[in-house]
């Protein structure tokens, strides 16, 4: 298969997402709508990856990505959004995304849903980024929530669509880069994590690779 990814910031690329679909001997491409790329066809890729994002493009730019997740959502391609890319989806199949009451950047307790399609554990940690949130649009099946967070994530078409708020593709490097340019400063706010919470285990981003190995292999097993 070949994958596109929609990519809105240097700070979230397709990380680890990239080196899992070249090991599975899938090829990839990337559009860089943060430096001015329009969108690719859709004729141009067998699956699409919409990333995360610290501000929506220009809005010509944004009009044909809205048009290119429409069209992607009608047809019989797989689609995954993360963060922005996520919510995307999610008002794709009209949902309302709006700033989040408490936003979550660090590690969080999830706790899978019971309606996921998804063979998760019922309880895994994970690292989240982000200060918008979207409610469960209609006819979608939800993926797991955290204890300030209901929607993390969910599925739609059989789960031929995923929305996921979590950051399963980040690497130590890429969330260090992340704290160095978009970390707020926080006091005492328990869904906001130091950059020291956050870097300070190795092993927790082992532990997300082989998540993330999970959620590919299943979503593209439904195409």
């Amino acid at each position: 298969m070949h994958i596109y990814f929609l990519q809105h910031s240097p700070l979230f690329g397709p990380a680890r997402l990239a080196d899992w679909l070249t090991g599975m001997g899938h090829s990839h491409n990337h559009c860089r709508l943060d430096e001015g790329e329009l969108p690719p066809p859709l004729a141009n890729c067998d699956a699409l990856v919409l990333l995360d994002a610290l501000e929506p493009p220009e809005a010509a730019l944004l009009k044909r990505e809205r048009k290119l997740v429409d069209r992607a959502m009608k047809s019989s391609k797989p689609v995954l959004g993360i963060g922005y890319g996520a919510g995307l989806i999610a008002e794709s199949l009209g949902a309302i995304v709006s700033p989040a009451v408490q936003p979550e950047i660090g590690w969080q307790p999830l706790t899978l849903a019971d309606e996921s399609p998804f063979d998760l554990p019922e309880t895994f940690e994970a690292l989240l980024w982000h200060r918008d949130i979207f409610g469960l649009p209609d006819g979608c099946l939800p993926l797991g929530s955290t204890p300030a967070g209901p929607v993390q994530g969910f599925a739609w078409d059989l789960g031929r669509v995923i929305a996921l708020q979590w950051h399963l593709e980040l690497t130590a490097q890429d969330t260090t880069a992340l704290c160095d340019h978009d970390l707020p400063t926080a006091a005492n706010i328990p869904t906001i994590h130091t950059r020291d919470e956050m870097l300070r285990d190795p092993k927790r981003f082992d532990r997300q690779a082989a998540l993330l190995d999970r959620i590919m292999t299943q979503w593209l097993e439904y195409r």
